[in-house]
């Protein structure tokens, strides 16, 4: 999202999920056997946060 040409990042994460975060968040949330984690309503930066942590978690897991 672009405010007077500039680019505003704080805009652009409130902003609702994209669609490959949606599909990717419900993936990880069942491989991780945690469904709660996935929501549509989500903001794309509470989407991102989740993957992250999803996908940290996951790996963790792995390592063992």
């Amino acid at each position: 999202m672009q405010i007077q040409g500039k680019y505003d990042a704080k805009a652009f994460l409130g902003e609702q999920m994209t669609r490959a975060q949606g599909l990717r968040l419900r993936r990880l949330s069942e491989e991780a056997y945690q469904p709660a984690q996935y929501a549509r309503d989500l903001s794309f930066g509470e989407a991102a946060r989740r993957i992250q942590a999803l996908e940290a978690e996951i790996e963790l897991a792995n390592s063992f």
